[in-house]
């Protein structure tokens, strides 16, 4: 079903997670191709704002700011009434709620694409079938799916976070202070949003030992609040605690981007900062204890050459398996020197 139309004034709506967010900007590269006059604005939450804010294929970067601004009925009735000033003629919707269905129909967007389905998708003008939750396809490549309708065609997949300046200007004096520009260093993510999702605290405190030993480098901890405990988990069972840097609760969506383009290496659960590690450039290595329809590695695994996973499925992986790992990236990057 394709829409016969041209259009000056786009709109995308991805309000959801860390890397739903970073795995819709390959469809923003390619509108921006199919469409080279048109203004496109994306709509995200302002947990978000940072993985968008500088892309070269948007115009704007919008917040829904569901906290404060956007609270309640009438913070919807305000965003409804900012859309509509906005004079969309199309919006796609890639996150899937009633909120965003409702608050585009009100704001009388004439070309409505985004998924059937229960959440008022009746308001959508051109609803399509919504075939996520099978896994079949990537993340990506469902997105890519969508702009189908618009007659665009485009296979290129690869994920773009910008970097921001007083981020960048962050990180520079983080690792300058703890000097890590000569040793260099690699970074683990052991949280998640579903603790179904996390390796075991054991594994990571052996993972990080027996890295130290191998590598001459050090290993910092990245996460959100939630992590801490983790973190602190972790560490109190590791043998070489002054070769670890915690930084759990302590960066920005921003920094933390910034830190990853300078890591060697991001291990992590599957979660938001795999996606935004392949965004920068950085080699990754993500771990997949759940295979399940629509959770599993097909649709969720990050992007890109330098991106690797392990999975449970069908055995589960070891510490060693993680090592041999990390060794044949090491040693197949040209860029870095192994000690």
């Amino acid at each position: 079903m394709k829409i016969p139309a041209i259009f000056n004034n786009i709109l995308i709506v991805r309000t959801d997670r860390i890397g739903d967010v970073v795995l819709t900007t390959p469809t923003l590269k390619a509108l921006r191709q199919a469409y080279p006059t048109a203004r496109i604005s994306i709509l995200v939450a302002r947990q978000t704002y940072d993985l968008v804010n500088g892309n070269p294929y948007v115009d704007e970067v919008l917040v829904d700011d569901r906290e404060a601004k956007h609270k309640g009925v009438l913070g919807f009735l305000k965003l409804v009434r900012e859309l509509h000033l906005k004079k969309f003629d199309l919006v796609i919707i890639f996150h899937t709620k009633r909120r965003y269905n409702l608050a585009c129909f009100a704001a009388r967007i004439p070309y409505r694409l985004g998924y059937k389905n229960d959440k008022l998708g009746f308001l959508l003008t051109h609803p399509l079938k919504d075939h996520r939750a099978s896994g079949k396809k990537h993340e990506a490549v469902y997105c890519m799916d969508v702009i189908k309708a618009l007659g665009i065609e485009n296979d290129d997949m690869d994920v773009l976070v910008p970097m921001q300046k007083g981020a960048e200007a962050w990180a520079i004096d983080w690792v300058q202070e703890n000097n890590l520009n000569t040793c260099g260093f690699i970074t683990i993510h052991p949280g998640s949003s579903d603790p179904a999702k996390c390796w075991s605290s054991a594994n990571f405190a052996l993972l990080m030992d027996r890295l130290v030993e191998q590598y001459a480098l050090k290993v910092v901890l990245i996460g959100s609040v939630q992590t801490i405990p983790v973190a602190e988990g972790i560490l109190r069972q590791t043998r070489q605690r002054s070769q670890f840097l915690d930084l759990t609760g302590k960066t920005t969506l921003a920094q933390t981007a910034s830190l990853l383009r300078r890591s060697r290496l991001l291990i992590s659960n599957d979660s938001g900062p795999v996606h935004v590690a392949a965004g920068v450039g950085t080699s990754v290595i993500s771990l997949f204890l759940r295979d399940q329809p629509g959770i599993n590695p097909e649709r969720w695994r990050p992007l890109g050459a330098k991106s690797f996973i392990l999975s449970n499925c069908p055995t589960p992986f070891s510490v060693d398996n993680v090592l041999e790992l990390v060794d044949q990236i090491f040693k197949n990057d040209s860029q870095y020197e192994i000690f």
